[in-house]
């Protein structure tokens, strides 16, 4: 992705690009962040840009940005796998099963094992039925997920299935587990996250999230957000 040769028609046409996207930024935030830089660098009233698949502010890594004609290939890209890396820590759950509510629940990890670990990862290899969180913004009767959770109201989330082609447990390091997750669209893992912990008759939330793949793209060939608003200032002041 060499932005310096792209120009005013490229990005009408249509171009994907591949941003890593930092931690504490939405996805929606990203794509509204570099809509307004190539509006505001070729002088552009309206340009449509898309993302193919979300990344929740707490993660980090590969978001692929669609513009002008090619935002109607975004279906295509977010049906593709993804991988990703990350740790879970043991010893507690949360609400949102991630680090986004505050530990609802506390465990000791003092018996859990390498072995335990590797024995629970099993069963989470291959086509397997998941529960999405319900801090999410899956729509149920109209309404967000996290609509529900934040307004304290129980709601029944049914599980659909998910495949996940490889879980490799990369490090431990109780009470996290590093782990890198190769996965089909739609799966959550965050909820992984918190499924893991309960096969291991203990709690587990996701402490940190990284999407390395989509498909055949890679995010060591992603430009960091600050170096794409870099480049933009970089070509209005030359």
């Amino acid at each position: 992705m060499n932005l310096d040769k792209l120009q005013k028609q490229d990005y009408q046409t249509g171009q994907v690009l591949l941003i890593d996207k930092p931690l504490g930024w939405t996805s929606f935030q990203v794509v509204n962040k570099v809509r307004w830089l190539i509006r505001q660098e070729f002088d552009i009233k309206k340009i449509k840009v898309g993302h193919a698949g979300t990344l929740d502010p707490l993660a980090s890594g590969l978001l692929i940005l669609c513009t002008g004609k090619f935002t109607k290939q975004i279906q295509s890209y977010q049906a593709q796998h993804k991988e990703y890396t990350g740790t879970i820590t043991l010893g507690g759950t949360t609400p949102s099963y991630d680090l986004e509510t505050d530990i609802d629940q506390k465990f000791a990890t003092t018996g859990i094992t390498k072995e335990a670990i590797n024995k629970a990862r099993e069963q989470f290899v291959g086509d397997i039925m998941q529960q999405p969180p319900i801090f999410s913004a899956l729509k149920k009767e109209g309404k967000r997920l996290y609509e529900y959770a934040r307004a304290g109201e129980t709601v029944e989330i049914p599980k659909r299935p998910v495949h996940i082609s490889a879980f490799e447990i990369t490090r431990v390091d109780l009470p996290d587990v590093h782990f890198r997750v190769a996965c089909s669209k739609g799966t959550y893992i965050r909820s992984l996250a918190h499924d893991f912990g309960k096969a291991l008759n203990n709690g587990g939330h996701l402490s940190a999230l990284r999407r390395t793949k989509i498909g055949e793209f890679d995010v060591k060939n992603a430009q960091t957000l600050e170096a794409v608003i870099a480049h933009f200032k970089g070509a209005k002041g030359s």
